[in-house]
């Protein structure tokens, strides 16, 4: 399979927490998570070739994995399986502040790949390469992996996309903030979220936001605002996208969706604009179901909802 687009990072089974029962019980919905796997699949139901980097256990959860990538049409060529590892899980609880996440993933099959397991020839072949600040905050071997990765893209010519998706509980804030900005400088899109920017730079002006990041060297920055919508700049223009109105029940995974749509539209040749109102559009009507991956929308969806 010819991929276009190779997401590198961590998945992780999913148990999202389901609206209380009639008795008061919780129940869990088992699904799919990591953010650059939940973009791998948005990526994929949008039209793009897409390819997982990953480590998964020989395990329940590395098999769900590969059943999933199987059914989404994505190249498992790059995916390595552990004996001695396994696949990190994690659970989704929700409160009228919005979700939560408990995480259990300390020295999963992800967490303990190294540079030695990147698989530089298989990026050398991609248009893209896409991973986040969780691809590299994970430990200390992912995080230099991740370097490895980054210079296989662009010592053979292709495109680096990265998402911030900072997590505090994963490295202190003024590490991250050194080892993301050191990834920008070979970075060609940068997708910022807002509260990590805030925490990542200090900086909360959306402007601000943008010129910092942009000066780091990426040619295009989204900032993602939630319900605010998106931001896109270049060194020459900024158009603000407004957000898609729906009724949310679960944001989970909404990041992930936008830049997998919106990765997937660039490739299929859409401009930056365009490519960011849809995805825009598709984040928001990911939000509309339970569970990071089951609700990323189809292509017919969203350009119904654009009004196509």
């Amino acid at each position: 399979m010819t991929v276009d687009l190779l997401r590198m990072g961590e998945p992780m089974l999913e148990f999202n927490q389901l609206p209380p029962q009639p008795d008061g019980s919780r129940h869990y919905l088992e699904g799919h998570g990591g953010d650059t796997s939940n973009a791998a699949v948005a990526a994929a139901r949008h039209g793009a070739a897409v390819g997982m980097i990953a480590a998964v256990g020989q395990d329940m959860p590395g098999d769900s994995f590969m059943a999933l990538w199987a059914k989404e049409g994505i190249d498992t060529s790059t995916v390595s399986r552990s004996g001695r590892y396994a696949t990190g899980v994690y659970f989704v609880t929700h409160d009228d502040s919005g979700h939560r996440f408990l995480h259990h993933r300390a020295n999963s099959a992800a967490a303990m790949a190294g540079p030695e397991d990147v698989p530089v020839e298989a990026i050398g072949r991609a248009r893209i390469l896409y991973l986040s600040g969780i691809s590299q905050g994970i430990s200390t071997a992912a995080c230099d992996a991740a370097f490895v990765a980054i210079d296989a893209a662009k010592a053979r010519g292709a495109k680096v996309a990265y998402d911030t998706n900072y997590r505090p509980r994963l490295w202190p804030a003024a590490r991250a903030a050194a080892v993301m900005r050191a990834a920008m400088e070979s970075v060609d899109y940068a997708f910022p979220g807002l509260e990590d920017a805030a925490a990542l730079t200090g900086l909360t002006d959306a402007d601000a936001i943008l010129d910092y990041y942009l000066r780091c060297g990426p040619a295009a920055v989204v900032l993602k605002m939630g319900e605010s919508g998106a931001y896109l700049a270049t060194r020459d223009r900024r158009v603000r996208i407004p957000a898609h109105p729906v009724q949310a029940v679960d944001a989970t995974g909404a990041g992930d969706t936008f830049c997998g749509a919106f990765l997937a539209r660039t490739l299929a040749g859409d401009s930056l604009e365009e490519a960011a109102r849809y995805a825009c559009v598709a984040a928001a009507l990911k939000c509309t179901g339970h569970g990071a991956v089951a609700p990323i929308p189809s292509p017919a969806r969203v350009r119904a909802a654009m009004g196509r």
